[in-house]
């Protein structure tokens, strides 16, 4: 078992056991999440770009071998001398070509992979921000229809009461038929309300369980994140424009595509090599037992008019091409503002609900006191205490709601401004480092298995968290 699957299976177990928290849910989706894993495999090939772009400052050396039957046959007019000779030549031969310069092309395409690799790493970041936001959506979804189930199960047992009553009052001649038709009424909507927030908790734990790796299990209700949202608008806007990972990224792409530039037009330059050969062949001909030839040979090309003029197009299509990724500098961080600006405002406006949420059971639950009271004395119908009761409800669900909406999008504001990761919101003590990998291959001559020589594999690279 892995050590990343062992650190799964006691998460798990943890919860199991004890409440979760939704630093807890966070760290298991983290150490569960398939989709980090992809992710991380993704950025793991990337990093072997770089290794194929070094590869341009290596020798290319070849082997080869030949072995054959012939024979030769031979006609002359002198008398005697008509004949034929059989021979088995055979032979093997080893190429070298060392490149010596190659207008630079090298050099730039090992820059672009290493500017695309970080690009890379900030698709990697992004992928963790939104499995992290996920699981922050998820936890709150759940916790919120569970406290909507309980209201729920709150409000039938009330209205069960309801029935009850209104059925003796009914039987000694107090109430007519409608008011208990009514009750009974408002007792089938309660039901119904009941399974449907059932019904819609049962999805919520599903999909709870689709991002985090295992049910929820005595889930304790998660506060808003306050330490990572930052003072001010303006402090977010500006951090977002800066460390969103969709900006980072853009900014890479666009020092990469400048090196592709600088990396077509070497095209156009001299190429400059080394070829050596050694050849060692065996009865080649009649008379003679081996014969060895070695020759090394320094090779320049000098390009006139390149593939017919194709490269010329290569090297505008790459400047078209690096245009374009300076103007997705300015996309990305528009989109990053309004990312920040967006979910500030459902902040702000989510956080004034709340407060209009909790001012307005409070005053549903002293208009229901009074309606009950009044209704006693006959100044109010049955009708009149199953609507104060519908009221007092729907302002508790509503509060609900409200509270895993703050929540949600306190987060949401975190990750728009590029800082919601496992380290920043203490939900790891290890986190995966593409840092190792990279270094591990960048200069990696040869060797095709991806597994340590310890059987550890690839995604097992970890770091601890300071």
């Amino acid at each position: 078992m892995t050590a990343f699957a062992v650190l799964a299976a006691c998460a798990a177990f943890s919860a199991t056991a004890s409440a979760e928290s939704l630093i807890d849910a966070l760290s298991a989706a983290y150490q569960y999440s398939p989709t980090l894993d992809a992710a991380r495999a993704q950025q793991r090939a990337r990093d072997e770009d770089i290794a194929r772009a070094n590869s341009g400052y290596r020798p290319d050396i070849n082997a080869s071998a030949n072995v054959g039957r012939e024979r030769i046959g031979s006609v002359s007019p002198i008398p005697g001398q008509t004949g034929h000779s059989v021979g088995s030549p055979r032979g093997y031969a080893i190429d070298l070509v060392q490149p010596l310069f190659t207008g630079f092309q090298t050099t730039n395409a090992v820059n672009s992979a290493e500017a695309n690799d970080r690009a890379g790493r900030e698709i990697l970041r992004s992928t963790e921000q939104q499995v992290l936001l996920d699981s922050v959506t998820a936890f709150g979804d759940v916790t919120r229809d569970q406290a909507i189930v309980k209201l729920n199960e709150n409000n039938l047992t009330f209205l069960d009461a309801e029935l009850k009553a209104q059925r003796d009052r009914f039987a000694v001649g107090e109430v007519t038929k409608t008011d208990v038709a009514q009750s009974e009424a408002r007792r089938a909507l309660g039901q119904s309300d009941l399974d449907q927030a059932r019904a819609n908790l049962k999805s919520s734990r599903a999909i709870f369980e689709q991002v985090i790796g295992h049910p929820p299990v005595k889930l304790v209700e998660a506060n808003p994140n306050t330490k990572l949202v930052p003072r001010s608008l303006e402090d977010a806007v500006a951090i977002g424009t800066k460390e969103n990972p969709l900006v980072v990224q853009a900014l890479y792409s666009e020092q990469a595509a400048r090196y592709t530039v600088d990396q077509v037009r070497g095209q156009l330059l001299p190429q400059a090599q080394l070829e050596g050969n050694y050849t060692d062949q065996f009865d080649s001909s009649e008379g003679i037992d081996e014969g060895t030839s070695l020759s090394v040979v320094g090779r320049v090309n000098v390009p006139l008019y390149a593939q017919g003029g194709a490269v010329f197009a290569q090297v505008r299509q790459a400047k078209h091409n690096q245009i374009a990724a300076l103007q997705q500098i300015e996309v990305s961080r528009a989109s990053a503002q309004s990312q920040v600006v967006q979910a500030w405002s459902q902040l702000v406006g989510f956080k004034a609900q709340s407060e209009s949420d909790k001012a307005s059971i409070v005053a549903n639950t002293t208009a229901l006191n009074g309606v009950r009271e009044e209704e006693r004395v006959g100044q109010r119908t049955v009708l009149d205490v199953l609507n104060a009761q519908q009221e007092l409800l729907q302002s508790q669900v509503n509060l609900e709601t409200t509270k895993r909406n703050i929540l949600v999008a306190s987060y949401t504001l975190v990750s728009a401004i590029g800082r919601l990761s496992v380290s920043e919101v203490g939900a790891a003590t290890a986190v995966y480092n593409p840092d190792v990998h990279y270094q591990q291959v960048r200069n990696k001559w040869w060797g095709i298995d991806i597994t340590h020589d310890d059987g550890r594999q690839e995604h097992m690279d970890v770091t601890p968290v300071k």
